[in-house]
């Protein structure tokens, strides 16, 4: 097992860039930078994607601005990082870590999960149990986006036992990992679209239907921004038997009126992402669309809303 140090300069305000050019002139590579600033700016150029952000990740990046590096814990090593701490005049912190510190410990974070009467989220390195009453997903979560662990999530998939059935075909809005579409395609629905406004996306939803054995025929993968692009929304199409949207209220609201034209007349919205306090303003949204709220729950701090048509009575 190869063992590594972990060295972090710290950076003045302002002179992250400086730094890292330092660095790389060094000889360095594989640059880790944790910067409050950046973090800050990210946030605000793409606040619509979500209500909140975790404490614990503001926390993580508080007064922040540094550089990682890693160089092998051997005498050529410690000599580079020597290199390194003279040629910038800062003395870095450093820790000695394992490969298996950066391949493997984060599986620790994720187990098995039951989620409602018939499903298994198992992460991908879990083996399948011989002996089993309920159906397995399967979910990679160093690919996902979303992992089955979060509220919104395990009350969508609860939603879906209820609506999944062999003749459904289903629209999966802001898919992330895919763990929505492909939850009911395990369920037994017959044909999964989804989409999400992130390119990275396919490659994490498809990786995750392959883990899960689904039949490329029977789930499509869409890039692009439902909301601004008419062109997709006419490659989607209609008609479809459940529409799924666990995104963030923001998104939400505008969105309400395109689910509605996806659906079949018998069709059923579900949709989360919800934060406390907004749950109200997302089912106006909703009822002005023209839904009826056909269910609503709630599970720490977030809500979710099942939605049908007037035609549907």
């Amino acid at each position: 097992m190869s063992r590594w140090i972990e060295a972090a300069f710290s950076a003045a305000p302002g002179r992250l860039d400086e730094l890292c050019d330092r660095l790389t002139e060094l000889g360095a590579n594989g640059l880790v930078i944790e910067d409050e600033a950046d973090f800050r700016r990210f946030l605000e150029e793409n606040r619509q994607y979500w209500d909140y952000v975790d404490s614990e990740l503001e926390e993580r990046y508080r007064g922040l601005s540094r550089v990682k590096v890693y160089v092998s814990d051997d005498a050529a090593g410690r000599a580079q990082l020597a290199a390194f701490t003279e040629g910038t005049g800062l003395e870095p912190a450093t820790t000695v870590v394992d490969d298996a510190d950066w391949q493997d410990n984060w599986k620790k974070y994720y187990k098995p999960i039951e989620i409602g009467e018939k499903l298994l989220v198992l992460p991908r390195w879990e083996p399948i149990p011989e002996e089993r009453a309920r159906k397995v997903l399967r979910l990679d979560p160093g690919l996902a986006f979303g992992t089955g662990a979060h509220a919104t999530t395990r009350m969508c998939l609860k939603a879906l036992e209820k609506y999944a059935a062999p003749e459904k075909f289903v629209l999966d809005l802001g898919c992330g990992s895919g763990i929505l579409g492909i939850g009911a395609l395990v369920l037994g629905c017959a044909y999964c679209a989804g989409c999400d406004v992130d390119p990275k996306s396919p490659d994490a939803a498809l990786e995750n239907s392959r883990l899960n054995g689904i039949n490329p025929a029977i789930y499509h993968m869409y890039v692009g921004d439902i909301l601004a692009d008419a062109g997709l929304r006419a490659e989607l199409g209609e008609g479809y038997d459940i529409v799924l949207a666990n995104i963030v209220s923001d998104v939400i609201i505008p969105l309400a009126p395109y689910a509605r034209g996806f659906m079949a007349p018998r069709g059923v919205f579900i949709t989360s992402g919800i934060i406390e306090g907004r749950q109200n303003e997302v089912r106006s949204a909703l009822t002005a669309t023209g839904f009826e709220i056909a269910a609503h729950e709630s599970e720490e701090g977030w809500h979710m809303f099942v939605c049908t048509l007037p035609e549907a009575k």
